[in-house]
């Protein structure tokens, strides 16, 4: 049976140095024992892509992992066959558009789903949906933190 991670587990993460990106997602996924709907707020540049990069290189992701800002979702297989769905939702115009292409369809799937630019979808992401903030400190280290 698919469980959905607890949606207040509170967890924060800082990172001071991009070295530091690894134990960032193996804390991350080590925190959330069980994969579901994850949705990344942050301004342009803070770090959503970078960071789900490396949490798809700690779920050992075969494939190349970049943003589908153009595609709107991006399919990765992990070296154990799980299958990750990376949505953007940057560059979408109406709400039209992500009806058209199905997304109720991927957000019941089990498996990890991780979301970019989630504010322009709002009212359609499930309210199991564990929602991520990524600040951007004046130093350039970031705070990754659940709502």
């Amino acid at each position: 049976m698919y469980m959905a991670p607890d949606r207040h587990e509170s967890m924060t993460i800082s990172l001071t140095d991009i070295s530091q990106l690894k134990k960032a997602s193996e804390k991350f996924l080590k925190h959330f024992k069980v994969p579901g709907i994850f949705a990344f707020y942050g301004e342009m540049g803070a770090g959503k892509t970078t960071f789900i990069k490396a949490l798809c290189e700690t779920l050992q992701v075969d494939d190349v992992v970049t943003s589908p800002t153009f595609a709107l979702i991006n399919e990765y297989r992990t070296a154990s066959g799980e299958v990750i769905y990376h949505f953007d939702f940057y560059r979408i115009h109406s709400l039209r558009e992500v009806y058209d292409f199905g997304y109720e369809e991927y957000f019941q799937k089990e498996g990890y789903i991780f979301i970019e630019w989630p504010e322009l979808i709002e009212d359609l992401l499930p309210d199991h949906t564990i929602k991520i903030d990524i600040l951007v400190d004046a130093d350039g280290s970031r705070m990754i933190s659940t709502r």
